[in-house]
């Protein structure tokens, strides 16, 4: 009986829907790997460009802008065409749009090639959210999206694990580059792996650009998502802020090494993959689905955790590893439940788009957070002001996706 059991086990593990799971993990980690660089690099392209916090503030939100900027039209093409094409194109869009940036010197001229590179970043998510739903039935989705997702907190984990000393050694510009060309090289593998499901249904609409604008503003209209998003908008950019000035606070507030100060990203990040899997992992088996109310346990965990930080003025890198390992779980680990989430609210042939519209909404927080939380760094001259900012953030998503519950009820019941 134990032998059929492995048997069995072995073969879901690389049953077709499975194997398609690890080329768009492939994917995910590749392309946030080179993407989310711009967190643990800020630190040195700060000193190269002689940037203020709120100007390193902006190269994650350039990322984000690109990501915004392609994430509706991305999601509107793959519900049309499919995963597999796409693959190839995002993976070369921020491939090649980061290793031009390597090459410039006025930070105008970074923040729009970092721009560029965002839009394959951010296409990225609608792509493979899409292969998720439609290869995956919905008991199973919320462990392979975490997988999936947990691609994105562990490319950036590996990038301040790998990308942040080699280029504190060399030099950011040649490492980045010789990374952007391994990208290159893994978006050929993954067209070459993965094949979009037999059955897949496309989208209905078929009218170009009228189309696509009107699936967007219907999207809009869907109350349930709109909640969702701004909720979002809020987790994003004040995960994107960790990601952001961790290093810096531990560096320039607690006198911690900038090597350590990078494993603390890295213990942030794996702890952020981990929450991926085991968010993903609790919806599906103790909450049976409930997406909403895991976001609630993750907004709470993000609130304590940035009100710490805020008050932490004296720490050792020890003492950090704790509150990082944490926070990292909550706020790096919601992605996961939060594509679930979107995605599950509409139709599935209408996924690429759901959370294309979500993500959209998801990066006007890394856009405008991440600057704020610099600007109020350079104001007051105390990282404490940006801390209690994400907490004073935590509290309003609180309340929105409380409104959402209270309001999925009403509806329900009047159905």
């Amino acid at each position: 009986m134990a032998k059929n059991l492995a048997l069995k086990h072995h073969h879901v593990l690389f049953s077709e829907p499975w194997r398609m799971l690890y080329a768009l993990l492939m994917a995910q980690l590749l392309v946030s790997f080179i993407g989310r660089s711009v967190g643990p690099l800020g630190v040195l392209i700060g000193t190269d460009l002689s940037l203020s916090k709120s100007q390193i503030g902006m190269l994650p939100a350039a990322l984000f802008l690109g990501q915004a900027l392609a994430s509706v039209p991305a999601g509107f093409l793959t519900d049309r065409f499919g995963s597999r094409r796409l693959l190839l194109w995002a993976a070369f869009c921020l491939g090649i749009g980061f290793a031009f940036m390597t090459m410039l010197g006025e930070l105008w001229a970074v923040l729009l090639l970092v721009a560029v590179g965002g839009i394959g970043y951010g296409a990225m998510h609608p792509i493979t959210n899409r292969g998720i739903i439609y290869w995956f039935s919905t008991k199973q989705r919320g462990t392979a999206m975490g997988i999936k997702q947990m691609g994105v907190t562990a490319g950036s984990a590996l990038a301040g694990l790998i990308l942040l000393p080699l280029g504190a050694e060399y030099g950011w510009r040649p490492v980045l580059f010789i990374a952007c060309l391994l990208l290159l090289v893994s978006g050929v593998v993954s067209y070459f792996i993965y094949r979009d499901p037999p059955k897949q249904r496309t989208s209905a609409q078929s009218g170009g650009l009228l189309a696509f604008y009107k699936s967007m503003f219907q999207m809009m209209k869907n109350k349930a998502l709109m909640l969702v998003s701004f909720s979002a908008l809020g987790l994003n950019g004040s995960q994107m802020c960790l990601n952001t000035y961790l290093v810096l606070f531990a560096y320039e507030k607690l006198g911690i090494s900038l090597f350590l100060s990078g494993i603390l990203l890295v213990i942030s990040e794996v702890s952020g993959t981990a929450g991926r899997i085991a968010w993903g992992m609790i919806s599906d088996f103790v909450f049976h689905g409930n997406r909403i109310i895991i976001l609630l346990i993750i907004t709470v965990l993000t609130a304590m955790s940035s009100l710490i930080m805020a008050i932490t003025s004296e720490a050792t890198f020890w003492g950090m590893v704790p509150l990082v390992i944490v926070f990292g779980f909550s706020l790096a680990g919601f992605n996961g439940i939060w594509m679930n989430l979107a995605s599950e609210i509409v139709p599935p042939e209408q996924s690429g788009i759901s959370s294309g519209v979500s993500i959209t909404f998801g990066s006007i927080g890394v856009m405008l957070i991440p600057p704020f939380f610099g600007l109020m760094i350079d104001q007051t001259g105390s990282f404490s002001s940006g801390w209690l900012l994400i907490t004073g953030l935590m509290m309003i998503v609180f309340l929105l996706l409380s409104y959402l519950i209270v309001w999925s009820k009403k509806t329900l019941n009047k159905q």
